[in-house]
């Protein structure tokens, strides 16, 4: 009998649960074992963390956000953070113990869903380890760019507009400026999306550094219109024109600082309250994106880039991924699915209709007409 393990690894997204019962279901039919890692790689570093998945133990998971397996962005198998007897941080390289494991329990083939970091990951132990890998692209970032969409960005965008449109009123019953950051790292379409179908006035992405003074302009536009309330989107990368790199937090995990993207929605709302004088309230939407039942398209997205990697893993497809070439779920190498990150297009039709509806990206040449 041929045995499978899933696992899924990075930020959690809606529509894992979808595609972890899509490829317990598919596998099953076939008569495989379908066991499920949890946290990542942590089930193959500790088999005791495995755990069994049939059909009915994923029976209702379907609408649900989240994974039941777990999910971490902090365990790469390379260089693993681990704790020894008297409490010092130790780097270690745990790859071979994984794959030991991986013979020993006669898996034929990992399914790994995650984002370029989990890919990355993959394609490493692919080809440093033969590992046979199959991938399923998942990133509400939706910047992975081998394929057309992953799952999990349109239930994201869903979110971000649903909350847009919620803060609509609350910003014009008292003439307010409402700064909303969403995330996306360094590319904008979360930000583009749900800025235009949420009715902002400004939007500000990576992909365009910003004018402080333009976007003040757009707001002071909207005051000459008799609109005294102003809804402003900031996707967490975006960066003024003066500043050399993205606004960043300082946190420290496991005895090791790190810098995470987050607070440029506070500084364009202090910013527009000294230019303006406007009462300007900055929020910052966070893993509420990231939560909650996942859309009907993220689901069926979902249960497809599932059913494809088990047709995949039986036809011995291993070192590749799951892309939706619409209308069509095609296989592409993991090196192709890596080689770089899908970025908003400046000619794109989303931006064009942005400025023609007279949205500002606080860029001169973009600036409402």
């Amino acid at each position: 009998m041929k045995k499978i393990v899933i696992s899924t690894g990075g930020g959690d997204a809606p529509g894992l649960n979808a595609a972890i019962y899509a490829v317990t279901k598919s596998a099953y039919r076939r008569g495989w074992e379908i066991y499920g890692s949890r946290s990542g790689y942590q089930g193959l570093l500790n088999p005791e963390e495995l755990i069994r998945l049939t059909p009915e133990k994923v029976e209702g998971i379907m609408p649900l956000g989240g994974t039941i397996l777990g999910s971490t962005n902090k365990g790469n198998p390379f260089a693993m953070p681990v704790e020894n007897l008297i409490g010092e941080i130790q780097t270690l390289d745990l790859s071979d113990r994984i794959m030991r494991n991986f013979r020993r329990l006669g898996f034929f083939c990992h399914i790994t869903m995650g984002g370029d970091g989990s890919m990355e990951l993959a394609h490493r132990f692919a080809v440093e380890k033969e590992m046979p890998v199959v991938g399923v692209p998942k990133t509400i970032d939706n910047d992975l760019e081998a394929t057309q969409q992953a799952f999990g960005f349109d239930t994201a965008v869903a979110t971000a507009t649903d909350a847009l449109d919620k803060l609509h009123s609350t910003a014009k019953s008292h003439d307010r400026v409402m700064v909303v950051e969403v995330m996306g790292r360094d590319s904008g379409f979360i930000a583009l999306n749900a800025g235009i179908s949420g009715g902002a006035d400004v939007i500000l992405i990576p992909e365009i550094p910003f004018d402080i003074n333009m976007v003040c302009q757009k707001i002071n536009d909207n005051e000459l219109r008799d609109k005294h309330y102003a809804i402003v989107v900031v996707a967490e990368g975006a960066k003024a024109e003066e500043m050399t790199k993205a606004v960043c937090k300082r946190t420290a995990e496991l005895g090791r600082d790190r810098e995470l993207l987050g607070g440029i929605g506070e500084w364009v709302a202090e910013q527009i309250r000294q230019h303006t004088g406007k009462d300007t309230r900055s929020l910052t939407l966070g893993h509420l994106q990231r939560g909650g039942s996942p859309t009907t398209f993220d689901r069926l997205l979902a249960l497809r880039f599932g059913g494809a990697a088990v047709r995949m893993a039986e036809q011995g497809l291993f070192n590749h991924m799951v892309a939706l070439k619409t209308p069509d779920m095609v296989a592409v190498t993991l090196a192709e699915a890596i080689k770089g990150r899908k970025k908003v297009p400046l000619d794109s039709d989303k931006l064009l209709t942005a400025r023609e509806i007279g949205i500002s990206f606080g860029n001169v040449e973009l600036a409402p007409r």
